[in-house]
């Protein structure tokens, strides 16, 4: 994941409500999927990057397993995420011992719907953010070279999620 994916993902949780969240980690968990397939492309007088691959599969599993623990089985459709998630992470696995991309397209194949229907469910969340008294973001104020430039407000002030 580039720095950039990085800094827009810390963005939007500081500012995201509970479903937002979960959008969010499906995406981050597509992008490292993403990241895994890239680093077994062959190279010129290389087979691709193992450790990278491995890395990326490091943080597509935390990603799961972030989404597995955040399930409450005693709502539906817990349990069918929680098997959904558990066949997630074993072909991750078998894709990690294998090096094998197809796998983790199978993956791909069960975590983009999921997404676009918790990206729905996130348009009817009229909930604020999780992370209460954060940093306040103003976009569109100013720009910079070919870029959009952010403000950051209430740089002074104690931030953070409260209790």
């Amino acid at each position: 994941m580039k720095k950039e994916d990085k800094q827009q993902f810390t963005l939007r949780i500081s500012q995201a409500n509970p479903t937002e969240l979960v959008v969010i980690l499906y995406e981050m968990l597509l992008c490292y999927l993403e990241d895994a397939k890239e680093a077994l492309q062959p190279r010129e007088g290389s087979l691709g990057d193992q450790e990278r691959f491995h890395g990326a599969v490091r943080n597509a599993r935390g990603c799961l397993n972030e989404l597995l623990c955040s399930l409450d089985l005693k709502y539906e459709p817990a349990p069918t995420l929680q098997r959904l998630y558990m066949f997630c992470i074993r072909r991750l696995a078998r894709g990690e011992q294998r090096l094998d991309a197809g796998l983790l397209d199978e993956i791909k194949r069960v975590i983009v719907p999921l997404c676009d229907a918790y990206r729905e469910l996130a348009k009817q969340n009229s909930t604020g953010p999780v992370m209460k008294n954060s940093q306040t973001v103003i976009a569109g104020l100013t720009y910079g070279r070919n870029t959009l430039t952010e403000n950051l407000a209430d740089q002074g002030r104690s931030r953070g999620i409260l209790a």
